[in-house]
């Protein structure tokens, strides 16, 4: 690995904390320097709070100069880190894969074109691009034509073998399927807008006339998509009830509820059952689009390239560093299942689960990570199995501000408080007030019963604390305490 575990370390570009816990009330295992006594009680507090009495939780606060503990609570207990769980992600994926990585597509033949003719098949082929959109469909079906290309003899073939045929990893529940956060991950997949949900169209739905069914749009436009509408238009000032999901193990769309007059109806972006279909169908509207015509004979497939099939063009996504982005501060899961099976790729030629995962417990044991502190079963965070213990993650992110590419890394984290979705991220709405305003660079993670905070905070003094805060078993959610901690840590002086 590039960097070793030192006490050296970087100044950090932006800092943050968070917080939630559970401990019983008056027995918390903390321990603290003097200068930090007061942040020691005030945290203190706050965990004896009655409405915490049955949260499981694990908190840890360190030094960034040192790693020095300051304070903590159940540090080594094992919790679940939901999204989290992407600060070792992401972190394996920029050693792993380095920050200039970027993801290629390639339109290829194994044909020959005579007369503006293809006589052969047209393939394309994947490395699971998450950033691959229509409009770069077009771009292919721009050069074949440009190429004098009009017809096509042969069948339109999806190359997807850069990835294993497992599209789902373990932690995704059946009831999930359908949103955009439990997308199927294929080595060839089309994002429908610039916040890459790769793997999910967007489908919209407006009022019409009183009685009439909802205007229903998709983007992008696929056939392999059947909508059911069932909606219904009504008057302005009626709830809308407008749903809008995918049947299981079907590309059916049903769309159900009311939309009121005046209302925006809805918008969401949902999964579709096998992406590979969805590029292609989506690739061969870009070539009909061009004038581009395939022989009545001619089939959309799947199956590998060969190997001596001559390259059309290819496009590049944006490279790594950039990625980390729409990634991080918007907690893609898309993004970490794909960044696992390509490290996979890379290291090990198996484009899978097993493969990615190895690579990141690696990762942390090259670094000093504790490997019996952490178990996962997907790179993502969705999985109810996966723990991991607040002294870990804090260690993590104190080792990783040594690595060459911490810059990217840390960029790539939510900051409190801030407007622009891509800076504030899932704490966009979070931690606003004056004192903590942009005092916070940190991964949330969210799950049903569960809530983490994980990063770097500024305190008072305009000194950088690292801190974990992980939660499960609430009855109600733990934002609010976990903002609380965040607070104190910010506000409270440490020397």
């Amino acid at each position: 690995m590039v960097f070793k575990r030192t006490a050296m370390f970087f100044v950090a570009v932006i800092m943050s904390f968070a917080a939630v816990f559970t401990v019983i009330p008056g027995q918390p295992d903390v321990q603290a320097s003097s200068p930090y006594e007061s942040m020691e009680r005030n945290i203190n507090a706050t965990m004896a709070d009655s409405s915490m009495k049955s949260i499981v939780s694990s908190v840890t606060v360190r030094k960034a100069s040192t790693g020095e503990i300051v304070y903590e609570a159940n540090a080594d207990r094992k919790v679940t880190p939901a999204s989290t769980l992407k600060l070792l992600t992401s972190a394996a994926a920029l050693e792993t894969l380095g920050e200039e990585y970027r993801f290629t597509t390639e339109m290829l033949t194994d044909g020959s074109i005579e007369k503006g003719v293809l006589n052969g098949n047209l393939y394309l082929r994947g490395q699971g691009d998450p950033t691959l959109m229509k409009k770069d469909l077009d771009q292919f079906a721009t050069v074949l034509a440009k190429s004098g290309v009009k017809k096509i003899n042969g069948d339109l073939v999806g190359d997807d073998s850069w990835f294993d045929a497992i599209r789902l990893s373990p932690g995704i529940d059946k009831s999930d399927e359908t949103f955009y956060y439990a997308a199927q991950i294929s080595g060839l997949t089309l994002s429908p807008n610039t916040d890459y949900d790769a793997g999910t169209v967007i489908v919209n739905a407006r009022p019409t006339k009183k009685g009439y069914k909802a205007k229903v749009t998709m983007t992008p436009d696929t056939g392999i998509i059947t909508i059911i509408n069932k909606s219904n238009t009504v008057p302005k000032g009626h709830k809308n009830t407008l749903s809008i999901k995918r049947k299981h193990g079907t590309n059916t769309i049903v769309i159900t509820g009311n939309a009121p007059i005046g209302s925006a109806g809805k918008k969401e972006w949902v999964t579709v059952s096998n992406p590979t279909a969805y590029s292609l169908d989506v690739f061969k509207k870009s070539l009909g689009s061009k004038g581009i015509k395939f022989n009545k004979s001619s089939k959309v497939t799947r199956r590998e390239a060969p190997q001596n099939a001559d390259i059309i063009s290819s496009r590049q996504s944006m490279p790594l560093k950039k990625l980390m982005r729409p990634f991080m501060k918007l907690s893609n899961n898309t993004h970490a299942e794909i960044l696992a099976k390509t490290m996979g790729k890379q290291l090990y030629g198996d484009g899978s689960w097993n493969a990615g995962l190895r690579v990141m417990r690696e990762f942390g044991q090259s670094i000093g990570l504790h490997s019996a502190a952490w178990d996962f079963e997907d790179a993502s965070g969705m999985s109810h199995k996966n723990k991991v213990t607040s002294a870990e993650l804090t260690e993590l992110l104190f080792l990783v501000r040594q690595a060459p590419w911490y810059g990217s890394f840390v960029q790539g984290l939510p900051v409190s408080g801030m407007n622009d979705r891509f800076i504030g991220g899932t704490l966009k709405n979070r931690l606003t007030g004056a004192t903590v305003k942009g005092k916070v660079v940190a991964k949330t993670g969210s799950l049903n019963h569960v809530n983490a905070l994980a990063g770097y905070v500024e305190t008072r003094n305009g000194e950088t604390l690292i801190f974990s805060v992980l939660t499960q078993g609430q009855k109600k959610t733990a934002l609010p305490a976990i903002d609380q901690i965040a607070t104190i840590i910010a506000t409270t002086p440490t020397n």
